[in-house]
């Protein structure tokens, strides 16, 4: 069975045919779905989503490129969110500092997505729940505010950092997620990264609808159902067996989010 981290099923990309995806994946082995929240405005629907499909389990939480819709209110929203549904996880959190420095883009606000991570970091320390964190462009940046506000581990979501970078966030207690990104020849540094980090440190992740695998191509709907299949590009570039890389991935999944091991 594998299970895929980080699957975004509830998006509006799957309205037309998520119980299919949900099907399709199953009969793929994978046994597993976590549903990451991105606003709290769409927690109800992400909470149906995952009552509606077995194996699939919530996390609850602001996503940095939501921040401009949130209001301090939502924390209490997302507090009573936790209290009722017990999500694995507090995610998808982080920072998104894409943007260069010096450009205007309306909506953009560091200081706010600094404000509702530090905010979400001490609801999960609350709650001794792990983070999802989404960190593009912001890994020493959050390592800061991790190491400010420790938190019992979590997932670097669609890692793509350095070595150093990857060894860090592993000693704080993380496991890196690795998915489609991983397939594209051209992505040599993370490819290197996968296939020499040790294999204890890594889960697997589709972060559908987006990031497709390569076999999907640029612009298309990546789906929870290729999840298997960028489990073999993992296996192919350590030189292991597929069983190994399956077994190993869902063990640290269920080591770094042991929430769920009650599903």
């Amino acid at each position: 069975m594998y299970i895929d981290t980080h699957c975004h099923l509830d998006a509006a990309e799957f309205a037309a045919d998520r119980a299919e995806v949900a099907a399709r994946a199953r009969a793929a082995g994978v046994g597993m779905l976590v549903v990451p929240g991105v606003e709290c405005a769409g927690f109800d629907a992400l909470l149906e989503t995952c009552h509606r499909f077995p194996g699939c389990r919530p996390a609850l939480g602001i996503h940095p490129m939501y921040v401009d819709l949130a209001q301090p209110a939502d924390l209490d929203v997302l507090r009573s969110a936790v209290v009722a549904h017990k999500p694995v996880a507090i995610g998808e959190i982080g920072l998104d500092f894409l943007v260069p420095t010096g450009v205007f883009v309306p909506g953009y606000d560091r200081e706010k997505q600094e404000f509702y991570l530090v905010e979400q970091l001490k609801i999960a320390r609350e709650f001794n729940l792990p983070v999802l964190l989404h960190l593009r462009r912001a890994q020493d940046t959050l390592l800061k505010f991790l190491r400010r506000f420790p938190v019992p581990g979590g997932i670097a979501h669609a890692f793509n950092g350095s070595r150093q970078q990857a060894e860090a966030f592993i000693k704080l207690g993380f496991k890196l997620g690795f998915g489609g990104a991983m397939t594209w020849p051209r992505a040599l540094h993370l490819r290197e990264l996968a296939a020499t980090l040790p294999l204890e440190s890594i889960v697997l992740e589709t972060d559908a609808p987006d990031i497709p695998p390569e076999f999907v191509g640029k612009g298309g709907r990546n789906s929870p159902e290729y999840l298997p299949r960028i489990a073999q590009c993992l296996a192919g570039l350590r030189r292991v067996p597929l069983d190994e890389i399956a077994a190993a991935t869902r063990a640290n999944s269920l080591q770094v989010l042991p929430g769920l091991r009650e599903t």
